[in-house]
């Protein structure tokens, strides 16, 4: 891709990787610094690099390449189909988490463990609230 936009693609690259620097959107892109130094001097971007991160990562190629409209690519889904919508709803989250930085990542991470054991004692009060019930009827009798 040659075009004098290319360090808005840059820019928007360094978005969808997490990074601010030259040298780590060039360790994200898995590239050389100089490769990254000469991009920029030939003011050119490689397009299946660019094509190639947009579909890992659910992005749009118009947003990535010309920065017009939305960041993450659309897909139609039959709405009567659960299972599609599901795999949208999981790959659209799955394009966000790919967006933040490992810190971010940590906290989710541990919200959600969080929330997963609080809903397995949520289900064990429940169970016992049930075997207490039925040992108190027993009793009343």
């Amino acid at each position: 891709m040659r075009s004098k936009k290319s360090q808005g693609v840059l820019a928007r690259l360094k978005h969808i990787t997490g990074t601010t620097t030259d040298a780590s959107l060039s360790s994200a892109l898995k590239i050389s610094p100089q490769t990254l130094s000469s991009w920029k001097g030939r003011d050119s971007t490689p397009y299946s690099l660019c094509v190639e991160l947009a579909q890992a990562r659910g992005i749009s190629l118009d947003w990535l390449l010309l920065g017009v409209g939305p960041m993450l690519r659309q897909t139609h889904v039959n709405t009567l189909e659960t299972s599609r919508e599901n795999t949208l709803r999981e790959n659209t989250v799955l394009a966000l988490w790919r967006l933040l930085d490992d810190d971010d990542r940590c906290v989710i991470q541990r919200a959600l463990e969080e929330k997963t054991r609080l809903r397995d004692l949520e289900l064990k009060l429940a169970e016992m609230s049930s075997i207490l019930s039925a040992l108190q009827h027993v009793n009343d009798t």
